[in-house]
This record gives C-alpha cells, structure tokens and sequence, in this order.
C-alpha cells in the first residue's frame, strides 16, 4: 500500500503583530521595513487557508511542513504559529523543520523551541534536537534544521560538523532496514540550490552524506517556487524537490501558492517514489491539479 506524504513551506503567517520598539533593536528592523514594504502584501492567508483546505481533503498519511511559518521572530508571533500548524493536524500527523524566519534572531530560539518541540521531535522524545527520526510504518521522517540566525541581509543555512556526523547516521541505519528515507530541511541543500547568502552554507558535506548512504526523496522549500533536482548516490540518484510558499499571491505561476503530494511505494526493486502539485489557479481562488511532478531518476 502507498503512503501519501503532503509538502508544505513558508506559510509567513500574517498579519504581523505590532512589534515592541526594543524588538527591532537588531535584524529584526530591516525584516520589518521588508513586510511593510510589500511582503504583507505578497502572502495572504485566505489563499492559505485554501491550500490547508485542499490538502486536509487528500487525506494524507502524513504532512511535512519545511518552515517559516512566521516572519521575523517576534515572540507574538509564535503563539500564532503554534496555532496555525495545530490545524494541519497533531504532532503525530505532522512534521515541522525550521527555516530562517522562524529562527531569525537569537532571541528567537526559546521561542521556537518551546513552541514546535512536537512537531520536531523523534517518536518518545518531547525536545528538539536535530536530526529526529520519526517512524511511520516503513517511512523514515528525518528532520534536519538549517534555520539559523543570521547577520542581516542574509537568508543562508546552516547544518554544522555534528547534525551532519548524525544525519549519516540515521540514513545508514534505516537504509540498512530497507525503509524509505525522506529528508526534510529548508534551505535547498544542494550547491547550485540557491544565490549566494540564501543557500546552504555545507550544502557540500550533505550533498557527500546522500552520495555515500542515499535516501529516497529530499524535501526543502525557501526559494518559493517548485524545482526537482538530483544528487548522485552510491544506489540510485536522489530527488530532492522544493515547494511553492503556501500562502504567495503571484501573476507568476512558478511562485503562486502550492503544495506537493508524494506517493512511495514499495516495490521488488525498493522504492518508487511519484508527486503532483496542487496549487492556486490562474484566478487565484480556486486550488486545481498542477500537474505531475518529474520524479523519474534521468538516464
């Protein structure tokens, strides 16, 4: 039997709350300045609400929802954001990684911590500590967070020596199990994944972890826009797919709101991995079938 895995990203919940004037005594007073000036405008949570609506509809098995769910970290915000990934489902149905909005200042990091430990967590445990492993039947959830603080301007990634050391880990143990392994992180884990300062910044020491255990699909989100990439592996190359932002208006149909539903299915050879997108439509209302997403590895 199949198991569905729906993809999410970058809701940027809104509206903003109005933030305290000691708030944005850091990076905090340019990311301010950016929502006023148009990023308030360029996500709406009406179209949000239908995406949630018409994912719900499809049942899944499971959600993964790849960060930035809020904006600039304020503490306000994250009662919001709890709130919000509470109507996806419970933390058993639902699976959350962070992005860089959500830890945008250090401040910020108890707050998210606190607020999304069950949702990124490993089965048992009630703490964040990255990568987690989540079990559902033979699907392997591993959570990765490369949401960092970082110096303003700059919307890059971060894994570091030791999740990197644990991620291989976790992929060569449920590798060996014959399970089917999906990565989830924010950043486009791959080199040429993103422009200088938005990317991931050990985006080569992942792309060596997957050339040497593998995994079976490769969840991120942060550029807003669908894209399928491949990496090589010792088995048989990777997909690794990126998803719209959830809640983006756009007259560009690469960057209006979407999500992905993916189907893994066992089979004699291993795995078999398929995806559609779904997504707001030309009049930016209804939610309608976008087409297939191309998973077949290249020859």
């Amino acid at each position: 039997m199949a198991f569905v895995l729906a993809h999410l990203s970058d809701a940027h919940i809104g509206p903003l709350p109005r933030p305290r004037l000691h708030e944005l005594f850091s990076k905090r007073l340019t990311g301010y300045m950016n929502w006023q000036r148009g990023r308030r405008r360029a996500h709406n949570m009406d179209v949000l609400a239908r995406i949630v609506a018409d994912l719900k509809a499809q049942n899944p098995d499971h959600i993964a929802m790849t960060g930035d769910i809020l904006n600039i970290g304020l503490p306000a915000e994250f009662p919001l954001a709890r709130a919000w990934i509470e109507t996806l489902g419970s933390p058993h149905d639902v699976s959350f990684v962070p992005g860089n909005h959500d830890a945008y200042v250090r401040g910020a990091v108890p707050h998210l911590i606190s607020t999304f430990a069950p949702y990124a967590s490993s089965d048992g445990r009630n703490n964040t500590a990255f990568p987690y492993l989540r079990l559902r039947g033979e699907v392997a959830l591993i959570g990765l967070c490369s949401g960092v603080p970082t110096a303003p301007f700059l919307a890059s990634g971060h894994l570091g020596d030791m999740q990197m050391r644990k991620f291989a880990e976790v992929l060569a143990e449920t590798g060996a199990k014959g399970l089917a392994r999906v990565v989830m992180i924010h950043h486009p884990p791959h080199r040429v994944g993103a422009a200088r300062g938005r990317g991931l910044d050990d985006a080569p020491a992942f792309e060596r972890v997957i050339a040497q255990h593998g995994a079976e699909l490769v969840l991120y989100g942060h550029n807003h826009r669908a894209a399928v990439a491949w990496l090589g592996s010792a088995r048989r190359p990777v997909p690794v797919v990126g998803v719209p932002s959830a809640s983006a208006v756009s007259s560009n149909h690469h960057h209006r709101a979407a999500y992905h539903l993916f189907r893994l299915e066992h089979t004699g050879a291993g795995w078999s991995v398929s995806g559609e997108a779904r997504g707001i439509g030309g009049d930016l209302r209804s939610v309608e079938p976008l087409g297939a997403l191309a998973l077949n590895a290249p020859k």
